[in-house]
C-alpha cells in the first residue's frame, strides 16, 4: 500500500487525506478514488445528525470495503446504496487495517454519528493483522518500509490496548528487537514458496492438493487471535449506539473452493449464538455462480474484487440486511 494518499494518525496509525479526488494506477487500467469531508474514501459527506426519513448503515472494514482495485461507485456499499431504498451508506473502510484499527476508528469517529445499523465487515485474513504490531508500507518515494500500528492483546488478565499514540516515524527490520521482528505482517503465509508457485502458474491446482488453509487461526475456538478478535467484537457491540453486525468476507481460495471455509464460518457463527450479533455469510450465495463467473470475482493478479465481484458480494448481502434493517 502506498502511503501518498493517506496521512498520520495517532490513535489509527494512519488514514485517507481529506478531499481527495485522483486516479490509482492499477492492472485493470487504474481507479477513480475520491475521499470525503472528513477523509473517508466515501462518496457521502459525513455528518453526526441523520437526515429526516433516510435509514443510515456505517460500514466499518479494510481493503475490500475501501475498494481497492476498482472506483467508488462500483464498491459492494456503494451498490448496496443503491438497491436499500431511503438509505444512506458512509464508508469507513481503511486499506490495510485490521479489525483493532476499525474499533478505534469507530471509537475516533463513528460512535456519535446517528446511524440505524452498524456493519463490520471483517475480511477474513483480518485475524493474522490483529496480532501484528507493523505493517510493511509503500513510502512517499515508493520505499518498502515498516510503520507501527496500535493492537490489543490480554496482558495480566486484562484485555489492553498497545502501541499509542502511534509512532509516526517509520522503522527497519533490523531496528526492531528479535522478537518484535516477528510481529511484523508481510502480507501474507510463505511469502516465497508463493512467488515462485504463482510465478510457475501453477497456484491453484497447488492450493487443492496441499489443502492450503490461509487462514489456519480460525481452526479452533480456543486461538489466540480468535480470542482478541472476539474480545474486540464483544466490546464493540457492548460500545456499538446502533445494531451492530458482522459480515465475514470471503479470500478468493474460499469463493473459488481451493480451501475449506467451515473454520472461520464456525467461529463466525459463535458470535451469534454466543453473543448474540447477527452474521451474514455472503460466500454461500457467491459460490451459486460459475467458476468461471467466480474467478472474474478478482483481478488478474491482484486479488481484490473487481466490480463484477462487488456487485456478487452486494447481491448476497442484500437480503439479510435489508430484513435487519425493517425490524
Amino acid at each position: 500500500m502506498n502511503r501518498q494518499l493517506f496521512e498520520y494518525h495517532p490513535t489509527i496509525g494512519y488514514k485517507f487525506i481529506k478531499s481527495l479526488k485522483t486516479r490509482v494506477a492499477h492492472e485493470a487500467g487504474g481507479y477513480l478514488l475520491r475521499t470525503n469531508n472528513w477523509g473517508f474514501r466515501c462518496e457521502n459527506d459525513f455528518q453526526i445528525g441523520k437526515i429526516p426519513g433516510k435509514k443510515r448503515i456505517l460500514f466499518f472494514g479494510d481493503s475490500f470495503t475501501a475498494g481497492d482495485g476498482v472506483s467508488n461507485k462500483f464498491r459492494y456499499t456503494d451498490v448496496l446504496e443503491t438497491m436499500l431504498p431511503d438509505t444512506e451508506i458512509y464508508n469507513f473502510g481503511l486499506s490495510g487495517s485490521g479489525t483493532d484499527q476499525q474499533f478505534l476508528m469507530y471509537q475516533e469517529y463513528g460512535k456519535d454519528i446517528e446511524c440505524d445499523v452498524i456493519v463490520l465487515s471483517v475480511l477474513v485474513e483480518n485475524i493474522r493483522r490483529i496480532k501484528s504490531h507493523y505493517r510493511y508500507y509503500y513510502n512517499d518515494k515508493n520505499e518498502k518500509v515498516i510503520y507501527a500500528k496500535p493492537y490489543y492483546d490480554f496482558k495480566d488478565g486484562a484485555f489492553q490496548l498497545f502501541n499509542t499514540p502511534v509512532p509516526s516515524q517509520p522503522l527497519t527490520m533490523e531496528e526492531l528487537p528479535k522478537e518484535e521482528q516477528e510481529k511484523v505482517d508481510t502480507g501474507g503465509r510463505f511469502g516465497f514458496a508463493r512467488s515462485v508457485v504463482n510465478a510457475l502458474g501453477l497456484k491453484e491446482i497447488t492450493q487443492k492438493i496441499t489443502k492450503y488453509q490461509p487462514v489456519p487461526e480460525y481452526n479452533e475456538s480456543n486461538t489466540p487471535e480468535w480470542q482478541v478478535m472476539r474480545e474486540i467484537i464483544k466490546q464493540w457491540k457492548g460500545m456499538a449506539q446502533a445494531k451492530l453486525i458482522v459480515i465475514p468476507l470471503p479470500l478468493y481460495q474460499f469463493v473459488e473452493e481451493t480451501s475449506d471455509a467451515s473454520n472461520y464460518q464456525s467461529r463466525f457463527a459463535e458470535l451469534t449464538t454466543e453473543l448474540d450479533i447477527p452474521v451474514i455469510d455472503p460466500l454461500p450465495e457467491m459460490r451459486k455462480y460459475t467458476m468461471d463467473e467466480r474467478r472474474n470475482f478478482r483481478h488478474k493478479t491482484d486479488v481484490h474484487p473487481t466490480a463484477e465481484g462487488h456487485k456478487a458480494m452486494a447481491e448476497a448481502i442484500y437480503p439479510e440486511l435489508s430484513k435487519i434493517l425493517e425490524q
